[in-house]
């Protein structure tokens, strides 16, 4: 029958506790003369900081490994606002500006321009002055007597 562990009883387990290495200690300790690290080379020496890509000469993966694919550095991304967004948070005539969207929490940051797309219906004629907006967007404001200014950026 196993014994009941408590507080006063408890032990390590056999083998679970290992004395450390004490290198350099000379030949009777079993870690003299070259201290574990075998004769000359690159890890034998103090001072080694072989890094985790270094690949031992051979051409590094990142380098044997073709590039992909195309980065447009001229790319523009823009906050997207919908039609059926403007017409649950503004009222009949209000203007419509990057600022009011940031302040109603329809965009978020102040470095990307602003694009406004057609999806859903608008039953309200609003002022609209934003970056780009899509053509589909702008037939349905000024379909119900709204205005869309499109600002520089």
């Amino acid at each position: 029958m196993a014994k009941q562990i408590s507080l006063s009883n408890l032990r390590l387990d056999p083998g679970s506790k290992h004395r450390k290495k004490r290198v350099g200690r000379g030949h009777g300790s079993g870690h003299g003369k070259t201290s574990c690290r075998g004769h000359k080379g690159q890890k034998a020496r103090t001072g080694l900081d072989i890094k985790p890509f270094f690949e031992g000469g051979q051409t590094p993966i990142i380098r044997r490994v073709p590039k992909r694919g195309f980065r447009n550095p001229f790319k523009v991304e823009y906050n997207v606002v919908n039609v059926k967004d403007l017409v649950m948070h503004f009222k009949s005539g209000e203007v419509v500006d990057p600022e009011a969207l940031r302040v109603k929490g329809l965009v978020k940051g102040k470095n990307k321009p602003i694009k406004l797309l057609g999806d859903g219906e608008i039953n309200v004629p609003l002022v609209v002055r934003v970056h780009k907006a899509s053509r589909s967007a702008i037939e349905k404001i000024e379909k119900v007597g709204g205005k869309v200014e499109v600002l520089p950026f």
